[in-house]
């Protein structure tokens, strides 16, 4: 089986299926830098080959998720050319993107903190957990600036009039209010909680066909732009293709024989 890249600012585990990604600047509450950019970058190219690999985790070490932007690396991009400037900004877009169109399922894990562009990211993924006592922002317009690249995220996951608040007051809040606004999926109260919930996701993950899952999110994503006539043939068409394909006839099999499909796992 193909290895996974090599990466300088990051810590990768991959144990049966299933890869956490950690953020490993504890000191400096796991900043997005922009090796940590380039290196989750680097990791979805690659995992958008991986189809044995069936979920990712985003977590960070030290009890802290991520705290956003580097602020020292905005301060030099502050005095930059603007076409600097423009394609930073730009790169984080398309890491935004690039981990929305993953085929895995992404679950980020969030204690300690989860700030500015950190929420952002967590906002890309599918789904997010998190402790009750995390601490959760918005801090871009605190520090003069806008939380331009993960507008989107924010208000798919929270919902235009909670992202439009949250975003516009600099609003900071703790994890039990997250899950109210919808950012959070799933609140536990300690730290054990969160393991078992991860845990848990993980197994239904691997009871799903990796092949659905990815077909799935790809409707999901094609949806919104579709209306009408459209829609439905984009959903038959995604139905169709997976029924008639060899993971719908093995899960069907399955169901029948009234035995596990080749993929699940997630029970053993």
């Amino acid at each position: 089986m193909d290895q996974l890249p090599l990466t300088s600012a990051l810590e990768t585990e991959l144990t049966d299926g299933w890869l956490s990604v950690w953020f490993n600047q504890p000191e400096r509450r796991n900043p997005l830098t922009d090796a940590v950019v380039s290196d989750l970058l680097m990791l979805c190219t690659h995992l958008s080959q991986r189809s044995d690999i069936r979920g990712v985790s985003l977590r960070g070490r030290g009890g802290y998720f991520c705290a956003g932007g580097d602020l020292r690396e905005f301060r030099a991009m502050a005095d930059a050319p603007r076409g600097d400037t423009l394609e930073a900004s730009a790169r984080i877009g398309r890491l935004l993107a690039a981990v929305d169109a993953l085929p895995q399922v992404t679950l980020a894990v969030i204690e300690g903190a989860a700030m500015a562009g950190g929420l952002g990211l967590a906002c890309s993924c599918d789904v997010t957990v998190g402790t009750a006592d995390a601490a959760f922002g918005f801090s871009e317009t605190r520090i003069g600036i806008t939380p331009a690249q993960i507008a989107p995220y924010v208000v798919r996951k929270a919902g235009y009039a909670n992202g439009r608040r949250l975003m516009l007051t600099g609003a900071r809040f703790k994890g039990a209010a997250a899950a109210e606004l919808g950012l959070l999926d799933l609140c536990v109260d300690q730290v054990e909680a969160l393991e078992a919930t991860v845990l848990s996701i993980r197994a239904d993950v691997l009871n799903c066909s990796p092949v659905a899952v990815g077909a799935c999110k790809s409707l999901l994503r094609a949806l919104p732009d579709l209306k009408g006539d459209a829609q439905i043939l984009a959903a038959a068409e995604n139905f169709t293709d997976c029924l008639q394909g060899p993971s719908g006839r093995e899960g069907v099999a399955a169901f029948l024989e009234k035995r596990s499909p080749e993929w699940a796992t997630g029970s053993h």
